[in-house]
């Protein structure tokens, strides 16, 4: 039988997402932020069995990159994402593999045996979420996976690339194996800043990614973090710390694009072949009574934008899928999208 020749492949952290709405106590009794996401600490450990017992759940195929490449699927033809990352051998599992299949994303995930699959808490209150991360078997991935028979001629196939922020938080090798290999081939690879704690602890790890990334993606808060990170003047004016991203150094003398978004607010793309140049899009915005969770907006964004660029799309077009797609998942319960299809592209 024939390998599947997919065209985006995507690497990150599977979750399942356990949400609970109205969790304004849940912030105060575990320290946490209401739109901020953090990997789980001693404080915030027994958050998973708390929601379990005293909570009203609703459970979501999670992780940044999954998310982004359900989101890519749904918008491109059928076979044309493939995903990968580590799970363990449960129930949670089985429950990924049922949810990606039913959206059209096909997974080769590596199973750690004897654990179990990485669960982030959602606590939402109003329009904002706080993510608290217990990865467990995702942050077990071993790089040899990448090179293994299921999984080696799928990379080989694959035209773009998508790796989330949160990955580089337990090593840099697989990413930087396949943002190298893309970059080598003439590929087009892409990352997500994820989070604002991810340039302001793991920037390291992002300087050497980012120096074999043709596109860059992030919202206002995670640029703003990089640019502190980095010591920028101002790291509050967007234009200007996408400038300085979109000018760091490269391995080759493709362009770099950079888009941050802003929630309601315009997104700005700036290419390092014009960086002098930025240019906005404006958001259409939704009334409060759409907007049912803003979780997993953004990477519903980075879905779309991603899969326009798959399909052959410009930068114009790429943003303003990005844009109904996020729209679309913000007035859904978890970072879903809208079923029968609606015609995105």
């Amino acid at each position: 039988m024939s390998t599947p020749s997919y065209s985006l492949f995507c690497l990150g952290n599977p979750l399942l997402d356990m949400q609970v709405r109205d969790g304004e106590a849940l912030l105060e009794k575990y320290e946490l932020k209401a739109n901020d996401a953090i990997l789980a600490g001693e404080k915030q450990a027994p958050i998973y069995d708390d929601l379990k017992q005293n909570h009203e759940i609703t459970y979501v195929a999670g992780g940044a990159a999954q998310n982004a490449a359900r989101g890519a699927a749904y918008v491109l033809p059928p076979d044309s994402v493939v995903y990968t990352g580590s799970v363990g051998d449960d129930d949670l599992a089985e429950q990924l593999k049922i949810a990606n299949k039913r959206e059209g994303l096909s997974e080769v995930y590596q199973v750690i045996p004897g654990d179990k699959t990485g669960a982030c808490a959602v606590v939402i209150t109003g329009h904002h979420r706080s993510l608290v991360t217990n990865l467990r078997a995702a942050e077990k991935f071993d790089q040899s996976h990448l090179s293994s028979p299921k999984v080696a001629p799928l990379i080989e196939a694959a035209k773009f690339f998508y790796v989330e922020g949160y990955f580089l938080t337990h090593g840099v090798g697989p990413a930087l194996e396949l943002s190298s290999k893309s970059s080598a081939a003439g590929k087009t690879f892409v990352l997500n800043l994820s989070a604002p704690f991810i340039p302001q602890f793991f920037g390291e790890q992002v300087k050497t990614i980012i120096h074999h990334t043709d596109v860059v993606i992030g919202n206002e808060a995670e640029a703003e973090s990089w640019a502190t990170a980095n010591g920028l003047a101002d790291p509050k004016n967007l234009a200007e710390v996408a400038k300085a991203v979109a000018k760091l150094p490269k391995a080759n003398e493709k362009p770099r694009t950079v888009v941050f978004t802003q929630g309601a607010e315009s997104t700005v793309v700036v290419t390092s072949d014009k960086p002098d140049e930025p240019k906005w899009y404006p958001v259409t915005a939704l009334t409060d009574d759409q907007i049912v969770d803003t979780n997993g907006a953004g990477d519903a964004f980075a879905g779309g934008f991603v899969g326009a660029l798959v399909a052959g799309k410009n930068l114009d077009d790429a943003v303003e899928a990005g844009h109904k797609l996020g729209s679309m998942c913000v007035q859904l319960v978890g970072p879903q999208y809208k079923w029968p299809k609606v015609q995105v592209l």
